[in-house]
């Protein structure tokens, strides 16, 4: 029977996934053979060492201790794509708030409360203020090209808006994609010097950390507006309200606001709804029970942050997964632990210094062997 803790609530088409005769699941569960999460914080949390795997459902993995997880051969898994829909709607609805003003239309109608038939005048007298600009024809520049972006590209292009996008670690099933008429540039600073907007859909590094800043902005158009609904560290919050104080940026807006930013001049402040959708929520816990399964029952990983991707036969008869860090000669010394044994299929990849070995095998394995090979952190056996 397998374990799994969930730290979050947890949507239950997801969890109406496992199969009740295998699996326990709960908030309250101990020595868990897994973990599905949300946005709980795992950085102080004590690791079990029954724990084989964390599945995030979304895509953020920042409230995970990855590297802490890979050193003592935790998977981790996210779910790239899941929700990227619902992010998608909200990008578009909060480029469209951004140009025709209307959260400060908004919030100036409610101060003709109690005016009473005098309303109607005040309306047609004040809307001027808060005139805007179409989208049709402008042009929208998007730093990461992956299932978000490409969604809020290939949308953007049906509102008759011109595309650009930016990503170096374009993939090959995202390239295939990206509309043709997206213009992907190998080079950042052409999206800041020609866009009207700019969204940004890149995963949060040291690289990316204050990507948009006083340098950066210097670069972009009088009058930009910048939509922020990846992560809020991908723009230095100083640097951004100075811009929005000279006009420099018309606004911003952004899923990650800050107590600085709210009630600032130019900022539209949403409290992180980009993925709070029930179908999103769905999506997300459905893919990651798929994935905790997979690993779990067949050893199979597919969409792990931390180790490689490993697409396995459906039927064995023993399967021996091995985590290990990548050096040279550990597979042999893998299969040489393994002598005595038919080795019937044999996979290995490579990812971030770290390996995942997997052997198909007819007869009966002392994991022992393997564990006491140098560089091997953890053996299940199937």
């Amino acid at each position: 029977m397998y374990k799994i803790l969930t730290l979050n609530k947890i949507s239950p088409f997801g969890l109406g996934r496992f199969n009740k005769g295998k699996y326990t699941y709960g908030d309250d569960t101990e020595n868990p053979d897994a973990i599905m999460v949300r946005s709980a914080s795992m950085h102080d949390m004590d690791l079990p060492q029954s724990l084989l795997a964390i599945a995030r459902a979304g895509a953020g993995v920042n409230n995970i201790p990855l590297e802490k997880c890979a050193q003592e051969g935790i998977v981790v898994f996210n779910t790239p794509g899941a929700n990227a829909n619902a992010v998608k709607e909200l990008v578009l609805a909060a480029m469209f708030l951004s140009s025709r003003n209307v959260p400060q239309a908004i919030e100036w109608c409610k101060t003709l409360k109690g005016e009473g038939e005098r309303v109607a005048k005040l309306v047609e007298k004040g809307k001027s203020a808060f005139t805007g600009q179409e989208v049709l024809g402008k042009t929208l520049g998007i730093v990461g090209l992956g299932a978000i972006g490409i969604l809020v590209a290939n949308t953007a292009l049906a509102l008759g808006m011109n595309v650009v996008g930016y990503d170096p670690y374009l993939s090959v099933s995202s390239a295939l994609s990206i509309d043709p008429r997206v213009e992907v540039v190998s080079n950042i600073d052409e999206i800041f010097a020609v866009s009207d907007y700019i969204s940004l859909h890149t995963p949060l590094n040291d690289s990316t950390r204050d990507l948009v800043n006083r340098v950066t902005i210097s670069q972009m158009k009088d009058g930009v507006k910048i939509l922020n609904f990846a992560r809020g560290e991908l723009v230095n919050s100083k640097d951004i309200l100075t811009a929005l104080e000279s006009d420099k940026v018309a606004s911003y807006a952004t899923d990650f606001p800050t107590d600085e930013q709210i009630d600032s001049k130019g900022v539209i402040a949403i409290p992180h709804l980009g993925a709070s959708t029930p179908e999103s929520e769905d999506n997300c816990a459905v893919m990651a029970a798929n994935q905790l399964m997979g690993y779990l029952e067949r050893g199979e990983i597919v969409n792990s942050v931390n180790f490689p991707q490993m697409q396995l036969p459906l039927s064995f008869e023993k399967r021996v997964c091995v985590i290990h860090k990548a050096k040279d000669g550990l597979q042999s010394a893998i299969t040489t632990a393994l002598d005595g044994n038919a080795i019937t299929a044999f996979s290995s990849a490579t990812k971030k210094g770290w390996a995942y070995t997997v052997a198909d095998v007819d007869g009966d394995v002392d994991p022992s062997k393997i564990e006491s090979i140098e560089g091997v952190v953890r053996v299940r056996v199937l």
